[in-house]
């Protein structure tokens, strides 16, 4: 039986792929313990316990974007992260490690590495982070889930899914309908007018909240009822709006748990470009407006690139977004010929098993490396 432990987290980016990693480890019969390191500045701490994982918590070492006296701290801060991992690695036994990503990932990393402890890397984006650009010079395997990422040695498997995604997209157009319906229900919408999707990711995006802010009366005159995720500081005490001629309803959300019930409802979606987002609406065939992050290293445009070279999402900078470029944009919510396009060009653009496929390289590089555990003596006369 092989023993897991797996490290990430600070977003949803990080975080899903994780559980849908434990998901499919959890179906296979060689898996012994499974637990996830963690810290506490990240969703985590949330979202992992609730989906029914334990999780052991290390501090959080944040590398400072400026020259401040905080980054001559941040050696300490290192290295008491790596020993609090250790100390992980070594209660849970752990034969592997596997890494996603995130503040937690680095002390992970070099915890693994010192107790000789064998690492697994996925990358999520199309530009790798720091974190694993560092590990992946001395993990023993590589997955990334797009391809041309350039480290090394990797191999491109996809984005693993969680459950919940790959189960709504393998219904069929009869089934995938009537979940569109319960979903809408569910969300308290009206299950016959066209549904807008908008999220900025789970920390929220302002110029994507303003945009549909200043969008959202005309949109609902239009019949356009919007479920709109702010982010939880952004949500303020915005209340639900509903348009008394078309009946379309305006649903302003902190945050959305189970982000597959928003996929279910909607005829298209305005997003951020973050990893998760791309790839979960490509298998899902639900339209897209990208609207990458500006800031960072370029990766969110990057990630959005092949679904919009597909035809499956177009992508708007930034800078571009208002209320009118919005309103052109999702004017394709009317035109069901132009959002099957774009649906049919999503799907098949990225691999749907890739949870199954992280799971068996996984469990593959604990039996490869694995050595007898030495024998603890108790009794010993030696001084060490």
């Amino acid at each position: 039986m092989v023993n897991v432990v797996l490290a990430g987290g600070g977003t949803a980016g990080h975080t899903s792929p994780l559980i849908a990693t434990a998901q499919a480890l959890g179906r296979h019969p060689d898996l012994g313990h499974l637990s996830c390191i963690g810290t506490p500045k990240g969703l985590e701490g949330r979202v992992i316990p609730e989906a029914g994982l334990e999780l052991d918590m290390i501090d959080p070492v944040p590398l400072p974007r400026e020259l401040t006296g905080e980054l001559l701290r941040v050696p300490g801060h290192l290295l008491r992260a790596v020993r609090q991992a250790g100390q992980i690695l070594s209660d849970r036994q752990a034969d592997v490690l596997v890494g996603f990503g995130g503040y937690v990932s680095m002390p992970a990393y070099l915890a693994a590495r010192r107790a000789h402890v064998p690492i697994v890397i996925h990358e999520q984006n199309a530009v790798p982070g720091l974190a694993n650009k560092v590990a992946s010079r001395f993990a023993c395997q590589v997955a990334t889930a797009f391809p041309g990422t350039g480290l090394r040695g990797s191999r491109f498997i996809g984005m693993p899914l969680r459950d919940a995604v790959t189960s709504l997209a393998l219904l069929d157009p009869p089934a995938r309908a009537e979940r569109t319906r319960s979903a809408r229900v569910e969300l308290g919408l009206d299950p016959q007018l066209p549904t807008l999707l908008v999220s900025g990711g789970s920390q929220g995006a302002v110029a994507i909240n303003d945009a549909v802010v200043g969008a959202r009366d005309r949109l609902l005159a239009d019949g356009v009822q919007i479920v709109h995720v702010l982010g939880p500081r952004n949500i303020g005490t915005a209340m639900p709006l509903t348009d008394q001629t078309t009946g379309a309803r305006w649903l302003p959300l902190g945050y959305l748990d189970d982000m597959t019930l928003g996929y279910a409802a909607a005829d298209l979606m305005v997003a951020r470009s973050g990893a998760g987002t791309v790839v979960e609406t490509a298998a899902l065939g639900l339209p897209c407006v990208y609207v990458p992050l500006p800031h960072g290293n370029g990766e969110q445009a990057r990630n959005a690139a092949p679904l919009v070279a597909a035809g499956a999402g177009v992508q708007v900078d930034n800078a571009d977004l208002d209320a009118e470029r919005l309103l052109a944009e999702t004017a394709r919510i009317h035109d069901p010929q132009a959002l099957a396009a774009m649906s049919a060009a999503g799907r098949g653009t990225m691999p749907a098993d890739a949870a199954e496929t992280l799971a068996d390289i996984v469990l593959g590089a604990a039996d490869r490396s694995r050595t007898p555990r030495p024998t603890v003596q108790e009794d010993s006369d030696d001084p060490a």
